[in-house]
C-alpha cells in the first residue's frame, strides 16, 4: 500500500516538472524591430515626430521597438547593408538601393508628404554661371552618397564635365553654407530643402541655375529578415494607424506606391562614376566602352 503511495506521488512529481518546463518553453519574448530614419540636424525635433507610430506599432506588434537616427544617407546606406533596420522611412535614393541591392519591401508612399521631389544645382545670383556648362572646371558640391537630389541625379545631370573638385556635404543646409561663403561655386539639393533652408541667409541672394527631372517620392521600406507573420502585422496597423500618426510619421497608407525602376537604372548608371568623384579634377566621363552605362 505504502509502495502504491510512494509510486503515485513519483508520477505527480514527473507530471508537475513536465508541466512546468512546458509553460517555461512556452514563456513569449519580446520580438525587437527597429526603426531607421534620416533626420538631418534637425535632431529631436524630427525624431519627435516618429514617438507616437514607434509606440503604437509597439502596441499593436507585441514588441519591444526602438528608433535609430541616422544623419545622412552614408550612415544609412551601412545600416541597410547591414540589415540593422527592420523599418526605413527611406528618402529616394535609398529607396532605390535598399530594393535592388539588399531586397527591402516597400510598403508605402511618402508621396504627398514632400511634394517638391526635383534636384536642383544652386549658385549664387552674382555669379557669372548661366548654364551647367559653365560648371566646367568649378568647385561643386554634392550630397552624401544616398541622396537623390544631393548625389545621383546632379551627377547623372553633370556627366561629361570636368570639375575642378567635389566637396561632401553633410546636410543640406551646409552646401547653402558653403556658397553663401564663397568656397563653393555651385551646389546641388533637393527643391524642398533649398525652400526650406534659404531664408536662413537672408543676406545672400541664391539662383537656380538647374532642376532636374522628376524623382519619385520615399517610401516606407520592410526589411526582408522579418518574419512574414510579423511583416502581415506590421502592414496591417500602418495601414489602420490613425491619420494624426501617420501624417506625423510622414507616410500615406493610401497613396499609390512609385514605380522605381527608371530611377533604379539611373542610379546603377551613375555608379560608374563613383570613383571619379574623389579625384582632383573630377572627370565626370567614362570611357568608351562604358558609355552605353550612362547613355539616354
Amino acid at each position: 500500500m505504502l509502495s502504491r503511495r510512494f509510486l503515485l506521488l513519483q508520477i505527480v512529481l514527473i507530471l508537475l516538472l513536465t508541466v512546468g518546463c512546458g509553460l517555461e518553453q512556452e514563456t513569449i519574448i519580446p520580438k525587437k524591430l527597429t526603426i531607421g530614419v534620416v533626420s538631418y540636424e534637425q535632431g529631436t525635433v524630427s525624431l519627435d515626430k516618429y514617438n507616437r507610430f514607434k509606440e503604437y506599432i509597439a502596441q499593436k506588434t507585441h514588441s519591444v521597438v526602438e528608433l535609430e537616427p541616422t544623419y545622412n544617407e552614408l550612415q544609412a546606406i551601412e545600416q541597410i547593408q547591414r540589415k540593422q533596420w527592420d523599418i526605413v522611412f527611406a528618402p529616394p535614393g535609398l529607396v532605390a538601393i535598399a530594393i535592388s541591392k539588399e531586397l527591402y519591401i516597400p510598403l508605402f508612399s511618402m508621396g504627398g508628404v514632400s511634394s517638391r521631389q526635383s534636384s536642383l544645382l544652386v549658385v549664387l545670383d552674382n555669379k557669372p554661371i548661366k548654364k551647367i556648362g559653365d560648371l566646367a572646371y568649378k568647385t561643386i558640391a554634392l550630397g552624401q552618397k544616398g541622396s537623390a537630389a544631393g548625389y545621383y541625379v546632379p551627377l547623372y545631370d553633370l556627366y561629361g564635365l570636368t570639375l575642378a573638385q567635389i566637396r561632401f556635404a553633410p546636410t543640406p543646409k551646409t552646401i547653402l553654407q558653403w556658397l553663401s561663403e564663397g568656397s563653393i561655386d555651385a551646389g546641388a539639393l533637393s527643391e524642398m530643402d533649398f525652400e526650406l533652408y534659404r531664408r536662413e541667409f537672408a543676406t545672400r541672394k541664391f539662383r537656380i541655375l538647374h532642376t532636374s527631372r522628376w524623382i519619385p517620392s520615399g517610401v516606407v521600406l520592410l526589411g526582408s529578415t522579418v518574419e512574414r507573420n510579423l511583416q502581415q502585422q506590421i502592414q496591417k496597423a500602418m495601414s489602420e494607424a490613425p491619420a494624426d500618426i501617420t501624417a506625423d510619421a510622414g507616410y500615406v497608407p493610401t497613396a499609390k506606391i512609385p514605380n522605381y525602376q527608371q530611377f533604379i537604372k539611373l542610379v546603377e548608371k551613375v555608379i560608374p562614376l563613383e570613383e571619379r568623384v574623389k579625384q582632383t579634377p573630377a572627370v565626370l566621363r567614362l570611357e568608351e566602352s562604358e558609355k552605353s552605362k550612362v547613355s539616354q
